[in-house]
């Protein structure tokens, strides 16, 4: 059993909103775990689930990152402000506000991007880094996106195809062939559960962070992060990582394959049958995966060791 705790910590002008579930009864030596939801701008609810890890005696942290979810909104802020560097200020004030002196770091899609960005400044008190469904640069997404598609339905194809030329992406039309790819690749839980339906709908009642810096879904990406790669960074990464991701999921092994290769170390988890919410669709299997990791690098003993060795 947990306890969930819930609280906003100031980020300058700004307030991010966090939700800590921690353990009834925790194990000794057990490091917290931060987890970084996605989208851009998705908010936590769809990755709430991760934080029964608490069950087996460690503390979970997710937050709302600015800008969605019960995080401050900015509406009006211009697109140059959101950027990847915002985000990683921001979880760094956030363990400083909280006073983690030591963590483990798991971030899912944009998450998992995010995570990368953070770990490649090598921050002192991170112990390990859970890389879940996630690009190592937005151009390989991008053709991972355009060889799923090739692979649906003509008429879908060419519906997302001509609406995407025509400019008319929030024509009914359009929606529903999206819809067919999310169902495909991105969830595959029927019906679609309620957490991942509370952060998409927070998304599209307030979407300046997910269309600022993505674009209007999932496949289309014309928003800031399009140029965005960290594959030459990746051997500044020196925490042991681990990189999860699904058989059927939009990030294809050619988007994730290059964390393994560049990280010292990096291990591989592929689920089969699974898609991008691999922690939707799997959730026991997922958490035990990831537990299990956690708990090899609990000891700072350990990840010194391994660091050494390298």
């Amino acid at each position: 059993m947990s306890t969930v705790i819930t609280k906003v910590v100031p980020f300058g002008d700004y307030e991010t909103w966090v939700r800590i579930e921690q353990p009834d009864m925790p194990v000794d030596g057990a490091l917290p775990l931060i987890v970084l939801h996605g989208g851009p701008g998705m908010a936590h609810n769809y990755v709430r689930n991760i934080g029964e890890l608490a069950n087996a005696g460690r503390t979970v942290i997710l937050y709302d990152q600015l800008g969605c979810g019960n995080s401050t909104h900015l509406p009006d802020a211009p697109s140059e402000f959101w950027t990847p560097q915002l985000f990683v200020d921001e979880f760094e004030n956030l363990v400083e506000q909280l006073g983690l002196t030591a963590y483990h770091l798991l971030g899912q899609s944009w998450g998992g991007m995010l995570g990368a960005e953070i770990a490649t400044r090598r921050p002192a008190a991170l112990r390990s880094l859970e890389i879940c469904n996630s690009p190592a640069s937005m151009e390989l997404w991008a053709h991972a996106a355009a060889e799923l598609r090739s692979h649906l339905p003509a008429e879908v194809q060419h519906a997302l195809t001509a609406h995407e030329q025509a400019g008319t992406i929030t024509d009914p039309e359009y929606i529903a062939a999206a819809e067919v790819f999310y169902e495909h690749h991105v969830c595959t839980v029927v019906p679609t559960p309620q957490d991942f339906r509370e952060s998409e709908d927070q998304m599209e009642a307030e979407p300046t962070v997910y269309h600022t810096m993505n674009g209007p879904n999932e496949f289309h990406v014309v928003g800031t992060l399009r140029d965005w790669s960290i594959i030459d960074r990746l051997g500044s990464i020196e925490v042991p990582t681990l990189v999860v991701a699904g058989e059927n999921d939009e990030a294809t092994p050619a988007t994730w394959r290059p964390f393994v290769d560049g990280i010292w170390g990096c291990t591989s988890w592929v689920f089969p049958d699974a898609s991008h919410c691999v922690h939707l669709e799997r959730p026991g299997e997922f958490r035990a995966v990831i537990g299990e990791f956690l708990a090899q690098h609990d000891s700072p003993a350990a990840h010194v060791r391994e660091h050494t060795a390298h």
